[in-house]
């Protein structure tokens, strides 16, 4: 039946009196447009009806997947299998008196069918990626890196059968070859090798997941990751700009990931006041009583100062002069306070690390580092808290004597 269709142009041609050569070369020419006409409206109808099917299951099914391969065009696809079979069925007929025209038109139809082979597989995953990405359990993994690894090694099988169509070469004579040249292939893949094997290390090591908050210096990162690829890491930052990270970087350069702060019970406060040196004193009789009349520190003055006094006395101290003897200076009182006023906190995490400590003086005055966690870890609520606590501490130390360093200005202020 296919013979008798595609012949006639033939035995029309001959009938008409027309040579044998120009009745096959237009048998030829008809057949060939007879063959794309058939080939183009199969595929249009076949096309129209998968996607069709493909729509309407998406459409009546609750699991997300099948939207992701509507999303992704699988059937757009697939939709060229049907025509590729005709071709490669009715070709040797159109072909039959053309025979080294046949092999290099089967050598097209094969390669063809691997690329295809190979769009409907990175179709479906990357539909497997998206449906993956929606699952919590999977929404800090490194799907990207996978899927990319995973078509790498398709496209290397692609290209590898690509070559023994074309050259009619065994798989023995091509990785004998591949062998000879593989110092230039690591050269040219350089980066997509070291790609491959740190993205393989950050999965295995865990050392970073989409949606760690990181900071990596050297390429003035600070935000979220959100998206791992073989080569590539994204970062989001908090100006809500984006950073991108060569993979390797990541096992060979130095860089800090938050998730640990994250996933613990607090996030850390540790910034000083600096206290002018000159403000420092002991403190008197009378100032001790005013002191008390602070509620944190009063029950603290009144059992160090009972100490103290004991320990003066037993020694005999003489107090008309301060430096005799032990005292208690407003330094002392303030730290103690900066204490009692943290475990009083509701902001401050009370089970982990919580003190108020000496730094080493320096030429701009005495550093009072307070050394807490905060227990709301969000950076806004983070800055509030700790916003509000230095607020407090600094409207605070007038009432003990002392004073904040300050550069003072030299510039003469413009009058009223």
């Amino acid at each position: 039946m296919i013979e008798t269709i595609f012949k006639w142009t033939y035995r029309l041609l001959r009938s008409l009196g027309y040579n044998d050569t120009i009745s096959i070369y237009g048998n030829l020419l008809v057949n060939i447009v007879l063959l794309l006409v058939i080939v183009f409206f199969v595929h249009a109808i076949f096309r129209r009806v998968l996607i069709n099917i493909f729509n309407i299951i998406a459409s009546r099914t609750k699991t997300k997947f099948d939207d992701f391969l509507v999303a992704n065009k699988t059937a757009k696809y697939v939709a060229y299998l049907l025509p590729l079979y005709i071709i490669q069925e009715i070709s040797p007929t159109v072909l039959e008196d053309f025979t080294k025209w046949e092999i290099f038109f089967e050598k097209g139809i094969t390669i063809f069918m691997v690329f295809l082979i190979i769009f409907i597989f990175r179709s479906l995953l990357n539909s497997v990626r998206d449906y993956l990405k929606i699952k919590p359990s999977f929404s800090d993994k490194p799907i990207d890196s996978y899927i990319q690894v995973i078509m790498i090694v398709l496209w290397v099988f692609a290209f590898t059968s690509v070559i023994l169509v074309l050259f009619d070469t065994s798989v023995t004579t091509l990785i004998t070859t591949f062998g000879t040249i593989s110092a230039i292939i690591i050269l040219v893949f350089k980066d997509t090798i070291l790609g491959f094997v740190a993205s393989i290390q950050v999965s295995v090591n865990d050392l970073v997941r989409i949606g760690d908050w990181v900071t990596f210096e050297k390429f003035g990162a600070d935000g979220d990751v959100i998206e791992i690829n073989l080569a590539t890491v994204k970062v989001q930052n908090f100006d809500m700009t984006t950073t991108t990270i060569p993979t390797y970087s990541l096992i060979s350069d130095s860089f800090r990931n938050w998730r640990a702060m994250q996933n613990s019970g607090g996030r850390r406060i540790k910034r000083y006041i600096l206290i002018k040196t000159s403000s420092v004193k002991f403190l008197s009789a009378e100032e001790l009583e005013k002191l008390k009349q602070i509620q944190l520190v009063q029950s603290y003055i009144e059992h160090r100062q009972t100490d103290i006094d004991k320990f003066n006395q037993s020694k005999q101290i003489d107090k008309s002069i301060f430096i005799n003897g032990r005292n208690m200076t407003n330094l002392g009182v303030f730290r103690k306070y900066i204490n009692q006023y943290l475990e009083q906190h509701s902001g401050i995490n009370k089970e982990m690390p919580l003190m108020c400590r000496h730094l080493q003086p320096t030429e701009k005055g005495i550093p009072i580092e307070i050394y807490a966690f905060c227990n709301d870890k969000r950076w806004v609520n983070y800055e509030y808290i700790m916003a509000d606590i230095f607020d407090h501490l600094i409207a605070a130390i007038p009432y003990f004597g002392l004073e904040i360093f300050e550069f003072y200005s030299t510039t003469k202020q413009p009058e009223a």
